[in-house]
Order: C-alpha cells, then structure tokens, then sequence
C-alpha cells in the first residue's frame, strides 16, 4: 500500500497547490514513485505540470462517475498526474445522489496505488464533497494554513471536516502536519500569526517550518516547473526537505506498510 495524502484547506490561496507540485518533485528526488491527483475543477495543477485543462478529453472525472481507467500521464519532472478540468465541477452535484459516493475515489484509485509509494492529492478550497471524498480515500492529510490573522478562523471547521471522515467512512485517517505558508518575516503580523498556529495546533498535528512568500513560486508555475528546477538555492527548498523528512517517516505507519521495492 503507499501513502495517500491529502492536501486539505477549505481557504483558497493558501499555495495549496504549489505545496503538492514541489513536494511531490521532492519525494521524486529521492526515489520514490509518485503520483499527483487533481481533484479541483479550477485544474491549476494539472496546469502547473504543463497540460492544457481545457483540451483534455478524459480525467479524474471520467474516473470517478463512470469507472473507467485512470488516465494517467506519466513522468512528468519524475512524476505521474491524474489530471482535472472544469467537467469535475459537475460531480459536486452528480455525486449527491450516486451510489457508494464516500468511496469513489478511494476505488478509483485501488488498481494502480501498488505502484506508487506517495498519491499527493491536491483537495479543491472548499468543504463540499469533493474534498470528501478524497479524505476517504487517503491515509493522511497535510493541511497548509496561511500565516496571517484570519487564517486560524477556519480552522474548526476543517477540522471537524476531518473528524466526520473518521468517525464514519475513515476511521485511520491521520493528520500528517500543517505547513505555515506564504510568511513574510519582514512583517510583525505573520511572526505573531505562526506563533498562534503553533499555539493552537501544536496538539492536534507537526507543525513544520514556514514556507516563505515568493514571487519565485509564481514564475515557476508560469514555466511549468517545480521551484528547484528555477532556483536550486531558494530558501523555500529547505523548507521542502523538512516536510518530505516527515512524510517518509509515514513510510513506516501500520496503516500504510510499502511493498520492499518502494524505490524506484
């Protein structure tokens, strides 16, 4: 079985999809077999990793309503992608009334998570049933929180989000961290909002290292790229190296026990 996580934030803007994208080029570095889910209409992953949403015929849609195979592409900067568009926005409504909707995804994705030590799914910003879903199907969920004053608002929600899966359709669902994003140092105001994160979380999940602001994530989205293949010296990279320290240690959780040749 390999790790399946969740990138989980019902806010928008929290780099939520920049954090899949570079960590799962991370974990490709060092060898592991990764594969990225886009479950968000909107299709910014998939548009990270150089596909045009719109001039796809199949994706995780097609997948997840009508059963058919994955259509995955494969080894994209070390990395395959089950990718999305803007049909997924149909499911938001066409998986309230189907049958064994909890557990579509998690279905879909059964055939083929053999052959991956990491599924990173990127959740949409919302806690509609797409997100649902992807709780259900996963063994982890790593939450990205913005360093600023609102951002720990909606903390409660999320988190009660996360405590129906487990109560009802996921009971091992664990929490892998949150990730502070988008910190300014230079501002007195992100300083004191990751002190509050760190306040309130600490006890519910790690909390990593904060990932900094940067117009270098920007440009490398723009160019396709994961930020290490723009700048291999930016101080975000250390950050990553954290994060994907921790998550090889999920590797080795009861629920989650990798065949022996993991590596690629």
């Amino acid at each position: 079985m390999s790790v399946v996580i969740s990138l989980f934030n019902q806010s928008g803007g929290v780099a939520k999809t920049t954090l899949t994208m570079n960590l799962g080029y991370h974990l490709a570095q060092k060898d592991y077999r990764v594969l990225l889910v886009d479950l968000d209409p909107q299709g910014s992953l998939t548009a990270f990793m150089g596909l045009e949403p719109a001039d796809l015929d199949q994706t995780v849609y097609e997948a997840i309503m009508a059963g058919e195979s994955l259509p995955l592409h494969h080894a994209l900067h070390r990395m395959d992608l089950l990718p999305s568009n803007i049909n997924l926005s149909g499911a938001e409504l066409e998986l309230v009334v189907a049958d064994m909707r909890d557990t579509r995804l998690k279905v879909a994705l059964e055939p083929v998570q053999a052959d991956y030590d990491f599924i990173l799914i990127d959740c949409p910003p919302s806690l509609g049933i797409l997100s649902y879903i992807a709780l259900v199907a996963s063994t982890h969920v790593l939450i990205p929180i913005q360093t600023e004053y609102k951002a720990l608002k909606g903390t409660e929600l999320l988190l009660g989000t996360i405590g129906r899966v487990r109560k009802r359709a996921n009971p091992h669902l664990k929490i892998a961290g949150f990730v502070p994003t988008l910190y300014d140092s230079r501002t007195g105001q992100a300083a004191s909002s990751l002190h509050s994160i760190s306040d309130s979380l600490a006890s519910v999940g790690r909390i990593y290292s904060p990932v900094p602001r940067s117009v270098a994530f920007a440009d490398a989205s723009q160019q396709h790229l994961p930020l290490a293949c723009l700048n291999s010296k930016h101080p975000s990279l250390k950050v990553f190296d954290e994060i994907v320290f921790g998550l090889e240690s999920l590797l080795d959780s009861p629920i989650s026990t990798p065949s022996r040749s993991r590596k690629k």
